[in-house]
């Protein structure tokens, strides 16, 4: 399989990287960047973009399946217009390149409580996400909804860092929908997801990541 991977310095996508690179069912994976990665491998092809200015033609949207691990949070993002350009807008954009281009599969890491008649923006945002790629017709479509995602981030989250702490001291006290996902199960699930790329519209929810 040839792999388009957007997102791919955040926390889930730094391990989903990795897991497709080790993969022998993986040929290839692209992986566009804001910023040159460090990272060198053989099957990896990692080029330079501007979210804002997607290049329509380049050939390797044509993939056989995309992930995406796009995503930040409110206080990264300063604005309620910004965070919706990062979770929203660019993930969309990609989406519809990569459709128009012939791929069918997508896999999108989105979130518990994903809807897009909620009240609490984030989750309006997610779940508006998820009906706007449904309708783009792709033959297999799976969102993951972690929810609270374990592991070390490169840049300090303190409000997620104490809800972990709760949790991780409340242990089987904690319903398993409401438990810490790791990052690397979350990653592993989504490639998965790829793989097998199972027709129809597929969620994985947060009981299933722990």
């Amino acid at each position: 399989m040839n792999l388009l991977h957007v997102g791919s310095t955040g926390l889930v996508g730094r391990h989903l990287l990795g897991q497709a690179l080790a993969d022998t069912r993986v040929r290839s994976v692209v992986a566009p960047v804001r910023r040159p990665l460090e990272l060198r491998h053989r099957k990896l092809l990692a080029p330079v973009i501007h979210f804002n200015a997607l290049p329509a033609d380049a050939p390797w949207w044509r993939a056989d399946a995309v992930v995406c691990t796009l995503g930040t949070t409110m206080q990264r993002a300063g604005s309620k217009d910004n965070f919706r350009l990062v979770d929203h807008d660019y993930p969309l954009e990609v989406a519809q390149l990569a459709r128009r281009h012939g791929t069918g599969v997508f896999v999108l890491n989105s979130a518990i409580g994903a809807d897009p008649r909620s009240a609490i923006f984030y989750n309006r945002v997610k779940g508006e996400l998820e009906r706007e790629l449904e309708a783009l017709g792709f033959a297999s479509l799976t969102f993951v909804r972690p929810g609270l995602i374990g592991g070390q981030r490169e840049v300090a989250r303190p409000g997620e860092e104490r809800a972990g702490r709760l949790l991780r001291a409340l242990g089987p006290l904690v319903p398993r929908r409401w438990r810490i996902n790791p990052a690397e199960k979350i990653a592993a699930r989504m490639l998965e997801a790829a793989l097998e790329a199972r027709p129809g519209v597929h969620v994985v929810p947060s009981a299933e990541l722990v």
